[in-house]
C-alpha cells in the first residue's frame, strides 16, 4: 500500500523529472513539496524499498515503472475531480486545485473508472492538462507556450501551467479562459513582455503571465 505521502512524493518527481525518467535532485523535491532535503532523503529511501524509485547519491532520484503508474495514477484522479467539480458541482477553475488535491488520494479504482464513464472519459482537466487512463498513458497536448509565438500569428489558448487560485483569478479578471483565440501582436525586448489581443480587447501581459500560457495554433 502506497501512503497518501509517498504519493505526493512519487507525483512531485513526475512533474520534475518528465513523467520520472530524468533524474531529480532531493533539493528541487524538497523545494516543490516544502520539506527539508534530509527527510526527502528518507523518504525517497522508502520508495527504493518499495520498487517505486530509483536512488544513486549525488545522482538523483528516477522512478520504476511500478512508480511512474502509481504517480500518474494519483494524477488521474486529480483531474478527474477538477472536471466534476468544474462541470457537475459548479465550481470555477480557480476552486478545484485544493479540492481536487484532498480527493486524489482516495484508492477505489472502481470509483476512480465510475467517474471517468459518468463524465464521458475527458482527455482534459479545466487547465488544459492531460487525463491520464487507466493505464497510466496518456496524449500530450499540442501547444507551445506563448512567448514562443512571432508576433502576427495567433492561437487558442490550450492550457495554463501555473494552477494556483491567484493566477486563475488573474486571468478570470482579465478574461482570460481556455479555448479565447489570442493573436500576439508585439513582443518586448527590455523586459519580455507581450501585447496581446483578444476577441474582447487588446492588453500588455508580463513575463511572468506568458510563460504560463500555452496555445495551439491548429486553428
Amino acid at each position: 500500500m502506497v501512503t497518501r505521502s509517498e504519493e505526493n512524493y512519487l507525483k512531485a518527481i513526475y512533474h520534475l523529472g518528465k513523467q520520472g525518467t530524468v533524474a531529480v535532485s532531493t533539493n528541487a523535491i524538497a523545494e516543490k513539496i516544502e520539506s527539508k532535503a534530509s527527510s526527502v532523503t528518507d523518504m525517497i529511501k522508502k520508495l527504493a524499498e518499495k520498487n517505486l524509485a530509483n536512488y544513486i547519491k549525488y545522482q538523483g532520484v528516477t522512478l520504476t515503472e511500478s512508480g511512474r503508474l502509481a504517480a500518474a495514477l494519483v494524477i488521474r484522479k486529480h483531474r478527474l475531480w477538477e472536471v466534476f467539480l468544474v462541470e457537475k458541482l459548479n465550481f470555477t477553475w480557480d476552486e478545484v486545485h485544493d479540492v481536487a488535491e484532498q480527493l486524489e488520494h482516495i484508492k477505489s479504482p472502481k470509483l476512480v473508472n465510475e467517474l471517468d464513464a459518468l463524465l464521458g472519459y475527458p482527455t482534459h482537466d479545466p487547465h488544459g492538462d492531460p487525463i491520464p487512463d487507466k493505464d497510466g498513458h496518456y496524449t500530450p497536448l499540442k501547444s507551445v507556450n506563448i512567448l514562443e509565438v512571432e508576433p502576427g500569428n495567433k492561437g487558442v489558448l490550450a492550457r495554463v501551467i501555473d494552477s494556483s487560485d491567484v493566477f486563475l483569478k488573474y486571468l478570470n479578471k482579465n478574461n482570460l479562459a481556455l479555448g479565447d483565440t489570442i493573436k500576439v501582436l508585439d513582443f518586448e525586448p527590455f523586459d519580455h513582455s507581450l501585447t496581446i489581443e483578444t476577441s474582447t480587447k487588446k492588453m500588455i501581459i508580463s513575463n511572468a503571465v506568458a510563460k504560463n500560457l500555452f496555445i495551439s495554433q491548429e486553428l
